[in-house]
């Protein structure tokens, strides 16, 4: 049943933004900020925390997974260092995945040799 939660949850979100893409004039740059903060604020408001639970990575892999991530490093380090974890939380709770998405963005661009469109 794990997979069919983590499954459906992802399918759900990823079919959203493929439906704002389709139906508005949202950028998918938009789009894709506008997921980071409603799983910031879902994280914030506590309702993202158990839709994790029940999905897994259906819900912490998209990108409101990356805003929920934020937040709760945030609330953490808040916690542990007072205000300055408002500005060294979210990096240092995320900071795994920015370096991987950095790495393997550096080695498919060496691999493919991405140009300008024309």
């Amino acid at each position: 049943m794990d997979y069919l939660y983590a499954f459906l949850c992802g399918g759900v979100l990823c079919a959203a933004g493929q439906v704002l893409i389709d139906k508005t004039k949202l950028t998918p740059a938009r789009i894709l900020t506008g997921y980071v903060v409603l799983g910031v604020l879902l994280s914030a408001l506590g309702l993202y925390q158990p839709l994790v639970d029940l999905a897994g990575a259906g819900a912490t892999v998209p990108l409101t997974g990356f805003g929920h991530a934020l937040a709760k490093g945030v609330r953490k380090a808040v916690g542990e260092k007072g205000w300055l974890g408002i500005f060294t939380g979210g990096l240092t709770a995320t900071a795994g995945g920015i370096a991987a998405a950095v790495v393997f963005g550096v080695l498919m661009a060496l691999v493919f040799k991405p140009g300008d469109k024309r």
